[in-house]
């Protein structure tokens, strides 16, 4: 299979976990690349996402690492077997490579939990409130970059919708409600489209009060994308450069026990549902 220029984060994912197979078996890579019939180079492609790995071939390894858990293996398979492009590969070429990966990422995961302070988060955005996001960057972006922008986001949001919706926990924070991105009406519109999402059967929508206060990782944005398998979780930070995804096993550890510090303190959906309304109904007063 020919090599990759730019590998995505799902692929460069499926090479660390060969990488992993391999070496907590204490096979060397000269090994594996005669089990695999290809050359010493190719491993290491393989292992960095640049070169495509067939199922078959993780399975051949798998067995030969004497790997048995056959539900990260046949996961592992899967992630390997070929043609599978998403929607989010339209954009290819014409928006960060990061912004393509959050929508893989989404579209594979079994559950999620997002943690947030001052955004609302990307799946439960109105088009208004996302325009209004996408409008205050520096450098500024162009009219067409922010229109494919609005695009994909709306496209993310497939994945809490239709018939077979991905379980979604939004823990929100009451200072991202109070945010009045594009407007006190624009702001009034995203809460009420809270409040209709937050009916979903799928998604769990929590607010963190401002008297709750202090909390681990405060200020920044996570989401925890859960696999098919535990081994295969992975949690995405943003940054100012962009996305960072993580699954080293300690760094998934802490940030489930951050999201459930924050869990612990959230309202109860009811509770959350409450003080929407209200922040809502401030903002139609035209109360401070």
């Amino acid at each position: 299979m020919a090599a990759r220029t730019s590998p995505s984060e799902r692929q460069k994912r499926l090479g660390a976990e060969v990488r992993r197979m391999r070496t907590a078996a204490g096979v060397s890579a000269e090994y594996a690349a005669g089990l695999l019939g290809v050359d010493r180079g190719k491993i290491s492609h393989i292992e960095s996402g640049v070169r495509a790995i067939s199922p078959e071939r993780v399975r051949t390894l798998a067995c030969n690492c004497d790997c048995r858990d056959k539900q990260y293996v046949d996961s592992l398979a899967e992630m390997a077997a070929a043609g599978q492009r998403g929607w989010w590969d339209r954009y290819r070429g014409s928006l960060p490579q990061g912004m393509l990966d959050i929508g893989e990422l989404e579209a594979h995961a079994v559950r999620m939990r997002a943690a947030y302070s001052v955004h609302i988060p990307g799946l439960l955005q109105t088009s208004d409130h996302a325009l209004a996001v996408f409008r205050v960057v520096i450098p500024q972006l162009p009219q067409h970059e922010i229109a494919l922008r609005l695009a994909h986001r709306v496209e993310r949001q497939q994945v809490i919708e239709g018939d077979e919706p991905t379980p979604f926990t939004a823990l929100v924070h009451e200072a991202a409600l109070r945010m009045q991105f594009g407007g006190r009406e624009v702001a009034r519109a995203q809460l009420g489209h809270l409040l209709k999402r937050s009916e979903q059967t799928n998604i769990t929508l929590r607010v963190i009060p401002f008297e709750a206060g202090a909390f681990p990782g405060a200020g920044q944005t996570v989401l925890y994308a859960e696999g098919p398998v535990p081994q295969l979780d992975t949690v995405q930070v943003d940054s100012t450069h962009g996305p960072d995804f993580l699954h080293a096993e300690g760094q998934l550890a802490k940030y489930r026990a951050h999201l459930d510090w924050m869990e612990g303190i959230a309202l109860t959906p009811d509770d959350s549902r409450a003080l929407i309304r209200d922040i809502a109904d401030a903002l139609r007063g035209g109360t401070p």
